[in-house]
Protein backbone atom coordinates (compact mmCIF):
# COMPACT_ATOMS: atom_id res chain seq x y z
CA UNK A 1 0.00 0.00 0.00
CA UNK A 2 2.92 2.41 0.86
CA UNK A 3 4.80 1.40 -2.51
CA UNK A 4 1.35 2.28 -4.12
CA UNK A 5 1.20 5.97 -2.31
CA UNK A 6 4.84 6.69 -3.30
CA UNK A 7 4.27 5.87 -6.85
CA UNK A 8 0.94 7.67 -6.99
CA UNK A 9 2.59 10.48 -5.18
CA UNK A 10 5.46 10.56 -8.53
CA UNK A 11 2.08 10.49 -10.51
CA UNK A 12 0.80 13.62 -9.10
CA UNK A 13 4.13 15.34 -9.41
CA UNK A 14 4.22 14.43 -12.88
CA UNK A 15 0.53 15.19 -13.67
CA UNK A 16 1.26 19.28 -11.99
CA UNK A 17 4.48 19.25 -13.98
CA UNK A 18 2.73 18.99 -16.99
CA UNK A 19 -0.20 21.38 -15.50
CA UNK A 20 1.80 23.79 -14.68
CA UNK A 21 3.46 24.18 -17.66
CA UNK A 22 0.54 24.10 -19.98
CA UNK A 23 -0.99 27.31 -17.47
CA UNK A 24 2.48 29.33 -17.69
CA UNK A 25 2.29 28.57 -21.62
CA UNK A 26 -1.51 29.68 -21.21
CA UNK A 27 -0.62 32.53 -19.39
CA UNK A 28 1.75 34.23 -21.69
CA UNK A 29 -0.58 34.50 -24.02
CA UNK A 30 1.44 32.19 -26.92
CA UNK A 31 4.99 34.85 -26.37
CA UNK A 32 6.98 32.53 -24.38
CA UNK A 33 9.65 35.59 -24.44
CA UNK A 34 7.55 37.48 -21.56
CA UNK A 35 7.54 34.87 -19.16
CA UNK A 36 10.33 35.28 -16.67
CA UNK A 37 11.13 31.91 -16.70
CA UNK A 38 10.91 29.22 -19.49
CA UNK A 39 7.27 26.98 -18.47
CA UNK A 40 9.49 23.75 -17.83
CA UNK A 41 10.81 25.92 -14.72
CA UNK A 42 7.60 26.50 -14.08
CA UNK A 43 6.95 22.71 -14.02
CA UNK A 44 9.69 21.50 -12.35
CA UNK A 45 9.23 24.03 -9.53
CA UNK A 46 5.31 22.10 -8.80
CA UNK A 47 7.30 18.79 -9.36
CA UNK A 48 9.58 19.67 -6.60
CA UNK A 49 6.74 20.73 -4.02
CA UNK A 50 4.60 17.72 -5.10
CA UNK A 51 7.35 15.50 -4.52
CA UNK A 52 8.99 17.14 -0.91
CA UNK A 53 5.82 17.36 0.46
CA UNK A 54 4.64 13.82 -0.24
CA UNK A 55 7.56 11.71 0.21
CA UNK A 56 8.39 13.61 3.43
CA UNK A 57 5.05 13.32 5.31
CA UNK A 58 4.89 9.42 4.02
CA UNK A 59 8.59 9.23 5.06
CA UNK A 60 7.83 10.68 8.38
CA UNK A 61 4.65 9.30 9.09
CA UNK A 62 5.51 5.86 7.99
CA UNK A 63 8.74 6.01 10.42
CA UNK A 64 7.61 8.02 13.09
CA UNK A 65 3.96 6.32 13.73
CA UNK A 66 5.86 2.69 13.53
CA UNK A 67 8.08 3.68 16.26
CA UNK A 68 5.20 4.69 18.09
CA UNK A 69 3.12 1.55 18.15
CA UNK A 70 6.76 -0.41 18.53
CA UNK A 71 7.31 1.30 21.71
CA UNK A 72 3.23 1.44 22.92
CA UNK A 73 2.93 -1.90 22.51
CA UNK A 74 6.30 -3.34 24.19
CA UNK A 75 4.89 -0.92 26.91
CA UNK A 76 1.74 -2.82 27.11
CA UNK A 77 3.32 -5.94 27.14
CA UNK A 78 5.30 -4.95 29.97
CA UNK A 79 2.31 -3.99 31.95
CA UNK A 80 0.50 -7.33 31.21
CA UNK A 81 4.06 -9.37 31.69
CA UNK A 82 5.86 -7.20 34.99
CA UNK A 83 8.42 -10.02 35.36
CA UNK A 84 9.22 -10.76 31.57
CA UNK A 85 12.89 -9.75 30.63
CA UNK A 86 13.81 -6.86 27.87
CA UNK A 87 14.31 -9.77 25.43
CA UNK A 88 11.02 -11.75 26.36
CA UNK A 89 8.86 -8.63 25.56
CA UNK A 90 10.48 -7.69 22.46
CA UNK A 91 9.96 -11.80 21.17
CA UNK A 92 6.32 -11.70 22.41
CA UNK A 93 5.53 -8.38 20.28
CA UNK A 94 7.48 -9.91 17.44
CA UNK A 95 5.66 -13.30 17.40
CA UNK A 96 2.32 -10.08 17.65
CA UNK A 97 3.15 -9.18 14.82
CA UNK A 98 3.51 -12.35 12.84
CA UNK A 99 0.10 -13.02 13.90
CA UNK A 100 -1.60 -9.91 12.64
CA UNK A 101 0.35 -10.20 9.40
CA UNK A 102 -0.54 -14.16 8.48
CA UNK A 103 2.78 -15.49 8.97
CA UNK A 104 3.79 -18.16 11.26
CA UNK A 105 4.78 -17.47 15.10
CA UNK A 106 6.89 -19.72 17.37
CA UNK A 107 3.91 -18.95 19.72
CA UNK A 108 0.59 -18.40 20.14
CA UNK A 109 -1.18 -17.75 23.67
CA UNK A 110 -4.04 -15.57 24.37
CA UNK A 111 -2.06 -12.61 25.24
CA UNK A 112 -0.19 -12.44 21.78
CA UNK A 113 -3.38 -12.92 20.17
CA UNK A 114 -5.35 -10.14 21.46
CA UNK A 115 -2.01 -7.76 21.10
CA UNK A 116 -2.09 -9.37 17.49
CA UNK A 117 -5.79 -8.06 16.86
CA UNK A 118 -5.15 -5.11 18.35
CA UNK A 119 -1.80 -4.05 16.30
CA UNK A 120 -3.32 -4.98 12.89
CA UNK A 121 -6.27 -2.57 13.57
CA UNK A 122 -3.55 0.05 14.92
CA UNK A 123 -1.61 -0.80 11.73
CA UNK A 124 -4.49 -0.40 9.21
CA UNK A 125 -5.56 2.84 11.04
CA UNK A 126 -1.62 4.11 10.19
CA UNK A 127 -1.73 2.93 7.14
CA UNK A 128 -4.91 4.33 5.64
CA UNK A 129 -4.03 7.85 7.71
CA UNK A 130 -0.56 7.79 6.00
CA UNK A 131 -1.63 7.23 2.24
CA UNK A 132 -4.31 10.32 3.06
CA UNK A 133 -2.28 12.80 4.74
CA UNK A 134 0.42 12.51 2.12
CA UNK A 135 -1.81 12.22 -1.33
CA UNK A 136 -3.41 14.81 0.22
CA UNK A 137 -0.68 17.34 1.51
CA UNK A 138 1.02 16.23 -2.13
CA UNK A 139 -2.28 17.51 -4.45
CA UNK A 140 -2.36 20.49 -1.87
CA UNK A 141 1.24 21.15 -2.69
CA UNK A 142 0.95 20.88 -6.24
CA UNK A 143 -2.71 23.38 -6.26
CA UNK A 144 -0.81 26.52 -4.55
CA UNK A 145 2.03 26.32 -7.03
CA UNK A 146 -0.09 26.04 -9.82
CA UNK A 147 -1.56 29.14 -8.73
CA UNK A 148 1.32 30.96 -8.33
CA UNK A 149 2.23 30.58 -12.25
CA UNK A 150 2.35 33.95 -13.82
CA UNK A 151 4.29 36.21 -16.40
CA UNK A 152 6.66 37.60 -13.47
CA UNK A 153 6.59 34.40 -11.25
CA UNK A 154 10.52 33.65 -10.49
CA UNK A 155 9.97 29.84 -11.18
CA UNK A 156 13.68 29.58 -12.45
CA UNK A 157 15.16 30.86 -9.23
CA UNK A 158 12.89 28.91 -7.03
CA UNK A 159 13.61 25.33 -8.51
CA UNK A 160 17.33 26.13 -8.55
CA UNK A 161 17.66 27.37 -4.78
CA UNK A 162 15.40 24.31 -3.78
CA UNK A 163 18.06 21.88 -6.44
CA UNK A 164 20.70 23.62 -4.90
CA UNK A 165 19.23 22.60 -0.97
CA UNK A 166 19.04 18.96 -2.24
CA UNK A 167 22.27 19.37 -3.20
CA UNK A 168 23.54 20.74 0.28
CA UNK A 169 21.56 18.27 1.93
CA UNK A 170 22.95 15.24 0.37
CA UNK A 171 26.62 16.84 0.53
CA UNK A 172 25.72 17.25 4.27
CA UNK A 173 24.82 13.88 5.18
CA UNK A 174 27.75 12.60 3.35
CA UNK A 175 29.95 14.50 5.68
CA UNK A 176 28.24 13.85 8.81
CA UNK A 177 28.00 9.95 7.75
CA UNK A 178 31.80 9.93 7.32
CA UNK A 179 32.22 12.02 10.85
CA UNK A 180 30.06 9.70 12.55
CA UNK A 181 31.63 6.76 11.37
CA UNK A 182 34.53 7.93 12.60
CA UNK A 183 33.69 8.78 16.03
CA UNK A 184 32.50 5.14 16.76
CA UNK A 185 35.00 3.61 15.80
CA UNK A 186 37.10 5.93 18.36
CA UNK A 187 34.37 5.50 20.55
CA UNK A 188 34.85 1.81 20.75
CA UNK A 189 38.69 1.81 20.25
CA UNK A 190 39.22 3.93 23.70
CA UNK A 191 36.59 1.69 25.15
CA UNK A 192 38.57 -1.43 24.30
CA UNK A 193 42.27 0.38 25.14
CA UNK A 194 40.40 1.05 28.39
CA UNK A 195 39.63 -1.95 28.95
CA UNK A 196 42.92 -3.52 28.73
CA UNK A 197 45.21 -1.23 30.68
CA UNK A 198 45.76 0.80 27.35
CA UNK A 199 48.45 -1.76 26.33
CA UNK A 200 48.22 -0.34 22.90
CA UNK A 201 51.63 -2.27 22.37
CA UNK A 202 49.65 -5.11 23.16
CA UNK A 203 47.65 -4.68 20.44
CA UNK A 204 49.81 -3.22 17.47
CA UNK A 205 52.93 -5.32 18.03
CA UNK A 206 51.50 -8.44 19.86
CA UNK A 207 51.80 -11.47 17.50
CA UNK A 208 48.63 -13.54 19.41
CA UNK A 209 45.43 -12.77 18.27
CA UNK A 210 42.77 -14.85 20.65
CA UNK A 211 40.68 -12.00 22.32
CA UNK A 212 37.52 -13.74 22.68
CA UNK A 213 39.16 -16.69 24.41
CA UNK A 214 40.92 -14.67 27.23
CA UNK A 215 37.98 -12.78 28.63
CA UNK A 216 37.64 -13.98 31.87
CA UNK A 217 35.24 -12.14 33.85
CA UNK A 218 34.61 -9.24 31.50
CA UNK A 219 38.45 -8.38 31.25
CA UNK A 220 40.57 -9.64 28.09
CA UNK A 221 43.92 -11.38 28.36
CA UNK A 222 46.55 -8.40 27.01
CA UNK A 223 48.73 -11.12 25.65
CA UNK A 224 46.07 -12.45 23.10
CA UNK A 225 44.91 -9.06 21.60
CA UNK A 226 47.95 -9.04 19.47
CA UNK A 227 46.85 -7.80 16.12
CA UNK A 228 50.25 -8.27 13.88
CA UNK A 229 49.68 -12.02 12.57
CA UNK A 230 45.73 -9.92 11.07
CA UNK A 231 47.66 -7.32 9.65
CA UNK A 232 50.05 -9.11 8.06
CA UNK A 233 47.92 -11.69 6.71
CA UNK A 234 45.97 -8.75 4.97
CA UNK A 235 49.06 -6.89 3.61
CA UNK A 236 50.55 -10.73 2.20
CA UNK A 237 47.40 -11.46 0.45
CA UNK A 238 46.40 -7.33 -0.68
CA UNK A 239 50.63 -7.81 -1.95
CA UNK A 240 49.67 -11.12 -4.05
CA UNK A 241 46.54 -9.76 -5.64
CA UNK A 242 48.44 -6.19 -6.73
CA UNK A 243 50.94 -8.43 -8.24
CA UNK A 244 48.51 -9.96 -10.08
CA UNK A 245 45.91 -7.07 -11.00
CA UNK A 246 48.25 -3.95 -12.03
CA UNK A 247 50.36 -5.53 -14.30
CA UNK A 248 47.35 -7.40 -15.99
CA UNK A 249 45.19 -4.52 -16.09
CA UNK A 250 47.41 -1.96 -17.26
CA UNK A 251 48.86 -3.75 -19.68
CA UNK A 252 45.30 -4.78 -21.06
CA UNK A 253 44.49 -0.92 -20.49
CA UNK A 254 47.18 -0.10 -22.41
CA UNK A 255 46.90 -2.39 -25.47
CA UNK A 256 43.08 -1.41 -25.38
CA UNK A 257 43.54 2.60 -25.64
CA UNK A 258 47.07 2.27 -27.83
CA UNK A 259 47.26 -0.95 -30.00
CA UNK A 260 43.49 -2.16 -30.24
CA UNK A 261 40.96 -1.74 -32.87
CA UNK A 262 37.91 -0.37 -32.18
CA UNK A 263 36.62 -3.62 -33.61
CA UNK A 264 38.56 -5.63 -30.84
CA UNK A 265 38.18 -2.62 -28.19
CA UNK A 266 34.61 -3.26 -28.89
CA UNK A 267 33.85 -6.62 -27.30
CA UNK A 268 37.19 -7.07 -25.22
CA UNK A 269 36.47 -3.95 -22.93
CA UNK A 270 32.86 -5.11 -22.28
CA UNK A 271 34.10 -8.76 -21.78
CA UNK A 272 36.76 -7.67 -19.07
CA UNK A 273 34.60 -5.22 -17.25
CA UNK A 274 31.75 -8.24 -16.92
CA UNK A 275 34.21 -9.41 -14.28
CA UNK A 276 33.72 -6.96 -11.88
CA UNK A 277 30.25 -7.56 -12.09
CA UNK A 278 30.46 -11.51 -10.66
CA UNK A 279 29.49 -11.74 -6.83
CA UNK A 280 32.32 -12.41 -4.53
CA UNK A 281 31.33 -15.32 -3.58
CA UNK A 282 31.20 -16.80 -6.83
CA UNK A 283 35.04 -15.75 -7.00
CA UNK A 284 35.19 -17.70 -3.42
CA UNK A 285 33.70 -20.87 -5.12
CA UNK A 286 36.61 -21.12 -7.56
CA UNK A 287 39.32 -20.28 -5.55
CA UNK A 288 38.15 -23.01 -2.88
CA UNK A 289 37.31 -25.71 -5.76
CA UNK A 290 39.84 -24.83 -8.25
CA UNK A 291 42.93 -22.70 -7.90
CA UNK A 292 43.38 -23.71 -4.07
CA UNK A 293 43.77 -27.61 -5.03
CA UNK A 294 45.48 -27.23 -8.59
CA UNK A 295 48.10 -25.02 -6.15
CA UNK A 296 48.59 -27.90 -3.30
CA UNK A 297 48.64 -30.54 -6.37
CA UNK A 298 51.54 -28.60 -7.77
CA UNK A 299 53.20 -28.14 -5.11
CA UNK A 300 53.31 -31.55 -4.00
CA UNK A 301 54.47 -32.49 -7.05
CA UNK A 302 57.71 -29.93 -6.64
CA UNK A 303 57.75 -31.56 -2.63
CA UNK A 304 56.75 -28.58 -1.15
CA UNK A 305 54.00 -28.69 1.64
CA UNK A 306 50.89 -26.45 0.90
CA UNK A 307 47.80 -25.85 2.91
CA UNK A 308 44.42 -26.36 1.73
CA UNK A 309 43.82 -22.85 1.95
CA UNK A 310 46.61 -20.52 1.45
CA UNK A 311 47.48 -17.04 0.92
CA UNK A 312 48.40 -17.70 -2.68
CA UNK A 313 45.46 -18.82 -3.77
CA UNK A 314 43.08 -16.43 -2.33
CA UNK A 315 45.97 -13.39 -3.49
CA UNK A 316 45.59 -14.61 -6.85
CA UNK A 317 41.68 -15.12 -7.69
CA UNK A 318 41.50 -11.51 -5.27
CA UNK A 319 43.78 -10.28 -8.41
CA UNK A 320 41.79 -11.63 -10.84
CA UNK A 321 38.55 -10.20 -9.57
CA UNK A 322 40.44 -6.34 -9.19
CA UNK A 323 41.99 -6.92 -12.78
CA UNK A 324 38.53 -4.92 -14.28
CA UNK A 325 38.50 -1.79 -11.79
CA UNK A 326 42.44 -1.06 -12.43
CA UNK A 327 42.32 -1.58 -16.54
CA UNK A 328 38.64 0.02 -16.97
CA UNK A 329 40.01 3.17 -14.89
CA UNK A 330 43.41 3.23 -16.30
CA UNK A 331 42.19 2.82 -19.87
CA UNK A 332 39.94 5.98 -19.25
CA UNK A 333 42.57 7.63 -17.63
CA UNK A 334 44.67 7.04 -20.79
CA UNK A 335 42.42 7.67 -23.38
CA UNK A 336 42.18 11.38 -21.65
CA UNK A 337 46.03 12.21 -22.56
CA UNK A 338 45.76 14.72 -25.16
CA UNK A 339 46.61 13.58 -28.55
CA UNK A 340 48.87 16.75 -28.77
CA UNK A 341 51.47 15.23 -26.62
CA UNK A 342 51.69 12.08 -28.38
CA UNK A 343 52.47 13.81 -31.92
CA UNK A 344 54.89 16.26 -29.95
CA UNK A 345 56.47 13.01 -29.08
CA UNK A 346 56.06 11.64 -32.37
CA UNK A 347 57.27 14.81 -34.26
CA UNK A 348 60.63 14.37 -31.99
CA UNK A 349 61.72 11.34 -33.45
CA UNK A 350 60.52 8.95 -30.52
CA UNK A 351 58.59 5.60 -31.32
CA UNK A 352 55.14 4.26 -30.32
CA UNK A 353 56.50 2.23 -27.10
CA UNK A 354 59.30 5.26 -26.13
CA UNK A 355 55.82 7.79 -26.55
CA UNK A 356 53.63 5.59 -24.21
CA UNK A 357 56.69 4.68 -21.67
CA UNK A 358 58.05 8.29 -21.38
CA UNK A 359 55.21 10.74 -22.24
CA UNK A 360 51.62 9.09 -22.09
CA UNK A 361 52.01 7.24 -19.01
CA UNK A 362 53.81 9.89 -16.82
CA UNK A 363 50.71 12.71 -18.22
CA UNK A 364 47.94 10.02 -16.87
CA UNK A 365 49.81 8.68 -13.80
CA UNK A 366 47.29 10.45 -11.34
CA UNK A 367 44.83 8.44 -12.62
CA UNK A 368 46.86 4.97 -12.73
CA UNK A 369 47.80 5.50 -9.19
CA UNK A 370 43.93 6.56 -8.25
CA UNK A 371 43.09 3.57 -10.51
CA UNK A 372 45.53 1.30 -7.97
CA UNK A 373 44.46 2.86 -5.10
CA UNK A 374 40.86 1.81 -5.62
CA UNK A 375 42.21 -1.76 -6.49
CA UNK A 376 44.17 -1.91 -3.15
CA UNK A 377 40.77 -0.83 -0.90
CA UNK A 378 38.95 -3.47 -2.90
CA UNK A 379 41.23 -6.02 -1.86
CA UNK A 380 41.78 -4.71 2.10
CA UNK A 381 38.23 -4.60 2.32
CA UNK A 382 37.41 -8.16 0.64
CA UNK A 383 36.23 -10.79 3.01
CA UNK A 384 34.53 -13.62 1.08
CA UNK A 385 37.41 -15.04 -0.82
CA UNK A 386 40.05 -14.85 2.16
CA UNK A 387 37.48 -17.22 4.16
CA UNK A 388 36.90 -19.40 1.63
CA UNK A 389 40.23 -19.65 0.13
CA UNK A 390 42.53 -18.48 3.15
CA UNK A 391 41.01 -19.73 6.47
CA UNK A 392 39.89 -17.84 9.69
CA UNK A 393 43.04 -18.87 12.02
CA UNK A 394 45.40 -16.07 12.92
CA UNK A 395 49.24 -17.52 11.60
CA UNK A 396 51.98 -15.09 11.28
CA UNK A 397 53.85 -16.37 8.82
CA UNK A 398 55.57 -15.03 5.79
CA UNK A 399 54.78 -18.24 3.39
CA UNK A 400 51.90 -17.73 1.23
CA UNK A 401 51.62 -21.58 1.07
CA UNK A 402 49.90 -21.23 4.39
CA UNK A 403 46.63 -20.38 5.24
CA UNK A 404 46.49 -16.94 7.07
CA UNK A 405 43.80 -14.78 8.07
CA UNK A 406 42.74 -10.83 7.00
CA UNK A 407 41.43 -8.20 9.75
CA UNK A 408 37.84 -7.70 7.97
CA UNK A 409 37.92 -11.65 8.24
CA UNK A 410 38.21 -11.54 11.90
CA UNK A 411 36.20 -8.22 12.74
CA UNK A 412 33.58 -10.64 10.65
CA UNK A 413 34.11 -13.21 12.85
CA UNK A 414 33.79 -11.11 15.74
CA UNK A 415 30.47 -9.36 14.96
CA UNK A 416 28.45 -12.21 13.73
CA UNK A 417 29.43 -15.17 16.13
CA UNK A 418 26.96 -15.67 19.53
CA UNK A 419 29.49 -13.86 21.46
CA UNK A 420 28.20 -10.67 23.63
CA UNK A 421 28.23 -7.55 21.71
CA UNK A 422 29.63 -5.70 24.23
CA UNK A 423 32.38 -8.08 24.51
CA UNK A 424 33.42 -8.45 20.85
CA UNK A 425 32.40 -5.21 19.90
CA UNK A 426 35.65 -3.44 20.94
CA UNK A 427 38.52 -5.80 19.56
CA UNK A 428 36.35 -5.93 16.07
CA UNK A 429 36.16 -1.74 16.13
CA UNK A 430 39.45 -1.14 17.23
CA UNK A 431 40.50 -3.50 14.33
CA UNK A 432 38.58 -1.53 12.03
CA UNK A 433 39.79 1.73 13.16
CA UNK A 434 43.52 0.99 12.76
CA UNK A 435 42.30 -0.55 9.02
CA UNK A 436 40.84 2.74 8.62
CA UNK A 437 44.35 4.95 9.87
CA UNK A 438 46.59 2.41 7.28
CA UNK A 439 44.01 3.61 4.63
CA UNK A 440 43.76 7.12 5.61
CA UNK A 441 47.80 6.91 4.98
CA UNK A 442 47.99 5.62 2.07
CA UNK A 443 45.32 7.97 0.59
CA UNK A 444 47.55 10.52 1.84
CA UNK A 445 50.69 9.35 0.33
CA UNK A 446 48.59 8.62 -3.41
CA UNK A 447 47.63 12.05 -3.20
CA UNK A 448 50.71 13.35 -2.55
CA UNK A 449 51.99 11.46 -5.63
CA UNK A 450 49.16 12.52 -7.55
CA UNK A 451 49.82 16.14 -7.22
CA UNK A 452 53.43 16.37 -8.21
CA UNK A 453 52.78 14.73 -11.50
CA UNK A 454 49.75 16.66 -12.27
CA UNK A 455 51.78 19.59 -11.60
CA UNK A 456 54.04 18.51 -14.27
CA UNK A 457 51.52 18.53 -16.75
CA UNK A 458 49.10 21.41 -15.91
Amino acid sequence: MLTLTALIILGLAVGFFLLSRSRAIAVSGGVLAGLHSRPSYHGTYSLLWVGIVGFTLLLVLTVGWDAYLGMHFMAEIAKAVPDARPIEVNLIFADSMAIAYGNVSSTIDPLREAMAVRFAAADAFRIWVTVAVSLGGATIAGLVTLRQVAVDWRARNRSERIIRGFLWVSATIAVLTTIGIVLSLIFETFNFFASIGWRVDKFLFGTRWSPLSGVHDGMMDMDKVGAVPLFAGTLMITGIAMLVAVPIGLFAAIYLSEFASSRVRGWAKPMMEMLAGIPTVVYGFFAAITVAPFIRNSGESLGLSVASESALAAGIVMGIMIIPFISSLSDDVINAVPQSLRDGSYGLGATKAETIRQVVLPAALPGIVSAVLLGVSRAIGETMIVVMAAGQGANLTANPLEAVTTVTVQIVMLITGDTEASTAAGPAFTLAFTLFCITLALNVFALRLVRKYREMYD
